[in-house]
């Protein structure tokens, strides 16, 4: 398997390759076609000015074996560092000029046919050539026709005639030169930059690479139950690489507090289960085995039968929380008045209440308070909600109801009064199988699971409840998004 180091550095590597490959040759290509085209407008600049002066010369009847004439083109020859050809018209080579002297070895000698021939029909010449063997090397070469003015007798009028062809021819050694100078500084710097650019690629997929290998290394190790490991050393970190490891972290504290939930929820479950299951086994082998006598037995029935609806509501308490926490529970939304269920849930109660001789003080809106969410999840809410505030109430004692409204929000309140709660058991009490009675004396028909499938149905509506307890009076409050 390549890793994301190797595939990372590869296509860098790739990338600055062919990005370079395709920009040099660029730039080579465009400089040496500059570099030439220079080369040919100086030279075919030199021979229109050599043809323009010596036809003026030619003109003003002064020959081209004037001393003064030579020394002014050779002076040209050198200046260009070409080499300077005057020809006739037949290609016949008259004068010549290289490094500052006038050559006279060339004198008399032809120039190719194709060259003149190209001159006689395009009035100029432009191209490679060594002039059918006057150069041992190719040279650049530009001609130009010479043209002097003569009148023409018959009418009177001048006229243009071609006498010659001027020649300049440079060698290819000098663009050459350049060009390659050029080529040089570009691979060099090219080569420079490249291994620059190797060097901070497999730097950068390292850094980037080490710490995804770290956590993979911290992943395997947790789902194998080493639920303390963490990854450390990216806290400073404002990358992607720093959010992946914060998410890895602050998941693993998730799940940690998941397991150390889930091992609490076993050993308080199996504590509730085993208490009833205690109890019926108990009474149920002293029935059998005679221990109990028979005029007992019907106590003991009653304390199994207790005990048995007790586990059963247990159990039906646990499908409801199992079924609040599925992934599948969807909450449904849509509009109710949480005034008449607060009263039917009341009404509902209304023997419980009696037998404890409780007043109720209501403090609910005369008009209908419409509110979104699934109306058989918030009547369960209020159900627990008074079925504690009852069961925990003083005899004797008020009970108060309240809906207020305000900011987009309905709040409801459930008050009664009895023992005041600790701070401490504050921060429990929406906990699983959570007590504040400790004896499990006072609340013999509770399992703990009332104030927690509570607090659960309202996260999954995304709405809070809150608890105060002070001098005897405890009251919950909850929140409603209003409609």
């Amino acid at each position: 398997m390549r890793s994301l180091y190797k595939r990372q550095f590869v296509l860098m590597a790739g990338l600055v390759m062919i990005s370079f490959a395709l920009l040099g040759t660029a730039f080579i290509t465009l400089s040496y076609q500059y570099s030439i085209r220079e080369k040919q407008d100086a030279m075919e600049r030199n021979a229109n000015y050599v043809a323009t002066f010596t036809g003026a010369i030619r003109t003003g009847g002064i020959s081209i074996r004037d001393e003064a004439y030579q020394a002014y083109i050779a002076s040209i020859a050198r200046i260009s560092d070409a080499c300077i050809i005057l020809t006739e018209n037949d290609g016949e080579v008259v004068l010549a000029s290289d490094s500052g002297t006038a050559q006279t070895k060339l004198s008399g000698l032809y120039l190719p046919q194709s060259v003149v021939s190209q001159v006689q029909q395009q009035g100029r010449y432009a191209g490679m050539s060594d002039l059918g063997g006057l150069f041992a090397d190719r040279r650049y070469v530009a001609g130009t026709p010479i043209y002097v003015t003569t009148m023409n007798l018959l009418t009177g009028q001048s006229e243009q005639q071609q006498v010659g062809v001027a020649y300049v021819a440079a060698q290819a050694s000098s663009i050459t030169e350049l060009w390659r100078a050029f080529t040089t500084i570009y691979f060099f710097t090219a080569v420079v930059v490249l291994c620059m650019a190797f060097v901070f690629s497999s730097v950068t997929s390292l850094k980037q690479t080490r710490p995804l290998k770290e956590i993979a290394e911290a992943a395997r190790r947790f789902g194998h139950g080493e639920y303390d490991q963490r990854v450390s050393g990216y806290e400073d970190r404002r990358d992607e690489v720093g959010e992946l490891a914060e998410a890895f972290n602050a998941m693993a504290d998730s799940i940690a507090k998941s397991e150390a939930r889930r091992s609490e929820f076993v050993a308080n479950i199996s504590h509730e289960l085993k208490t009833p299951m205690t109890t019926i086994a108990g009474f149920s082998d002293g029935i059998l085995d005679g221990t109990i006598p028979p005029e007992k037995e019907r106590e003991a029935l009653k304390t199994i039968s207790s005990e048995t609806r007790r586990l059963s509501r247990l159990v039906r308490r646990m499908l409801d929380l199992s079924r609040l926490q599925s992934a599948e529970n969807v909450t449904a939304q849509e509009q109710f008045d949480v005034s008449e269920i607060m009263l039917r849930v009341l009404v509902s109660l209304e023997g419980k209440i009696t037998d404890r001789g409780l007043d109720v003080d209501t403090n609910l809106p005369d008009n209908p308070v419409m509110v979104w969410g699934d109306p058989d999840a918030i009547t369960q809410v209020c159900y627990n909600l008074l079925d504690n505030a009852i069961k925990f109430s003083n005899p004797g004692t008020a009970m108060g109801l309240g809906i207020t409204t305000k900011g987009g929000k309905a709040y409801v309140s459930v008050r009664n009064t009895g023992q005041t709660i600790p701070p401490d058991e504050l921060a429990m009490i929406f906990d699983r199988f959570h007590k504040s009675d400790k004896s499990r004396s006072v609340d013999r028909e509770g399992v703990g699971l009332g104030l927690y499938i509570v607090k659960t149905i309202l996260n999954n509506h995304k709405e809070n409840i809150s608890v105060t307890s002070q001098d005897g009076v405890t009251e919950f409050t909850f929140t409603l998004t209003l409609a």
